[in-house]
């Protein structure tokens, strides 16, 4: 992919997790705002973090798993109100 996909993506990936960050803290989840927190500066757009692909692959697979789980996990407390 071209390197601006990669620019943008990490943009609109500090962005949501932004809101995730501050919906968790507003709904009183400290830990899961923090860890939202912690994604920011991971993925943040400003300052590369050279960690090399397959770690990147990695931390990766490991967020995209975190946030299915968050959402489902999330809908079911929905459901339960």
């Amino acid at each position: 992919m071209p390197y601006a996909y990669y620019e943008i993506t990490r943009f609109i990936a500090c962005i949501g997790f932004g809101i995730f960050s501050f919906q968790c803290f507003q709904n009183e989840r400290q830990i899961e705002g923090v860890i939202f927190i912690v994604l920011i500066i991971l993925f943040q757009p400003f300052e590369k973090l050279a960690l090399g692909r397959t770690l990147w692959n990695i931390l990766d697979v490991i967020v995209s798993m975190y946030l299915i789980v968050s959402m489902l996990l999330e809908s079911e407390v929905k459901k339960k109100r």
